[in-house]
């Protein structure tokens, strides 16, 4: 073989051992084009509503309009629930499902104390509900909560998701929630809180 030859071809050895290709790991590509999972999309919904609840949900559940004498209440401030209702909705965090039962729960309160099936005394505790703040079966909550909340026990099945939240990831607390996609979005379906038939027992 002829000197030249010989080497040129030690050269495109030397250029082919020393080069590096280009890294097609899929840790890499993840970084760049992420996408995330189920789980992760459902957490972001629940830390954001909740957010949203305590920072720019302004008008109570269910307030309820007092007899002439001031002694008893006889029905819903449908105003107030409407003007609720389209928080709600604007929101763009809950179902329709869960606006559904919302407002059912309203018209069910309403119509008992309107037919006098239940009595509500004012300064008394509300007859209906279970004594505690429906957002979160609760009294007491951290501060700030929603940056620390985690969920636990999702199960999916297509566009359907159970699943529970506690306060953090130490906590045993635990919530019940289950979501549904709407238009490829996930959104909150049912509360446990706000479960119908506990919530409208009296």
């Amino acid at each position: 073989m002829k000197p030249y030859k010989l080497f040129l071809l030690s050269f495109i050895w030397i250029l082919s051992a020393s080069f590096t290709p280009v890294n097609t790991d899929l840790t890499t590509t993840k970084k760049t084009f992420y996408f995330s999972t189920d789980k992760q999309q459902l957490e972001t919904l629940i830390r954001k509503m909740y957010e949203w609840i305590e920072t720019k949900n302004l008008v109570s559940d269910f307030d309820a309009v007092e007899n002439k004498k001031g002694t008893k209440y006889i029905g819903l401030n449908l105003a107030a629930h409407n003007k609720k209702l389209d928080q709600l909705k604007k929101s763009s965090f809950f179902s329709k499902q869960f606006l559904d039962n919302y407002s059912k729960i309203a018209s069910t309160i309403d119509a008992n104390l309107k037919n006098k099936k239940m009595e509500w005394l004012v300064g008394d505790l509300p007859p209906f509900g279970e004594d505690t703040n429906p957002w979160c079966s609760c009294q007491d909550y951290p501060d700030a909560y929603w940056k620390t909340m985690v969920i636990n026990n999702l199960k999916i099945d297509k566009n359907n998701a159970g699943f529970n939240w506690s306060w953090s990831a130490k906590d045993n607390f635990t919530y019940k929630v289950k979501a549904v996609k709407e238009n490829g979005i996930w959104k909150i379906a049912y509360l446990e809180g706000f479960d119908f038939e506990s919530y409208t027992r009296f």
